[in-house]
């Protein structure tokens, strides 16, 4: 029987301290020429070919945590684990304030839920905590933000008191847009698939920049080819001059 989890309630980020406990963070994803993360409807397995898809599985196991929102979870039922490569399993985080998350995600089943961290806000449902605790997993209720969504300084703040140095962020859009736009990246590994959808889901969405003077830079980016995929790697410089 799979030991049950816990849910527990954390108070925001408030100190300088914290903030120097705070993991690093790369963001990765893949995209279409045009800049589409997804179709349509959602769906973006598989965008990237092989070679690349290896490459993400690599990136899973430098890092301690890996991320999404509960959209990705929802749309592709991903497992978050490393498969194409050697190395260890990430910590996966899934971020959900208001705990949407399937009961029977890849994520909280056969065993996965020990290995899993549910970020949620106080508007999430008391039983639903409960039974997802119940498959093992964590839940761990973080203060909302102003548009009621889990606060991410505050969850980076919470697992880096848990000894997480690095989190690797995968999606979806729009957690990928957030983590941007509050200036929490320092790290961008993006794959570029020769494939253009017309129309999709963006891959970053609206951060508020007018102007080219203050678009967030990739600072000494290296471009590798990856089969027939593009892969650009580099560290984040943000509006004002910022590094991440």
């Amino acid at each position: 029987m799979v030991d049950a989890g816990t849910i527990r309630t954390i108070a925001g980020s408030d100190n300088g301290e914290q903030a120097e406990r705070r993991p690093s963070v790369t963001i990765s994803y893949a995209q279409t020429l045009d800049g589409r993360l997804a179709t349509r409807d959602g769906s973006s397995q598989w965008i990237s070919g092989p070679e690349s898809l290896q490459l993400t599985h690599q990136l899973r196991a430098e890092h301690d945590a890996i991320l999404v929102g509960v959209g990705t979870v929802l749309a592709d039922n991903p497992r978050l684990t490393v498969r194409l490569v050697e190395g260890r399993d990430p910590l996966r985080v899934i971020v959900d304030s208001r705990l949407r998350l399937p009961l029977d995600a890849n994520v909280l089943t056969d065993g996965a839920a020990i290995g899993t961290l549910v970020a949620v806000t106080s508007d999430a449902d008391d039983p639903r905590c409960d039974a997802v605790a119940a498959l093992g997993a964590e839940v761990v209720v973080v203060p909302g933000d102003h548009r009621g969504h889990v606060d991410l300084a505050a969850l980076l703040d919470e697992l880096g008191r848990r000894g997480v140095r690095s989190v690797m962020v995968e999606g979806g859009a729009g957690m990928i847009t957030s983590f941007l736009r509050e200036e929490l990246v320092d790290r961008v590994v993006v794959t570029i698939a020769p494939k253009i959808l017309g129309q999709g889901i963006d891959a970053v969405g609206d951060l508020g920049i007018a102007a080219l003077s203050s678009a967030v830079q990739i600072i000494d980016p290296v471009m590798t080819p990856y089969g027939v995929d593009i892969v650009i790697d580099g560290q984040v410089r943000y509006p004002g001059g910022y590094d991440g």
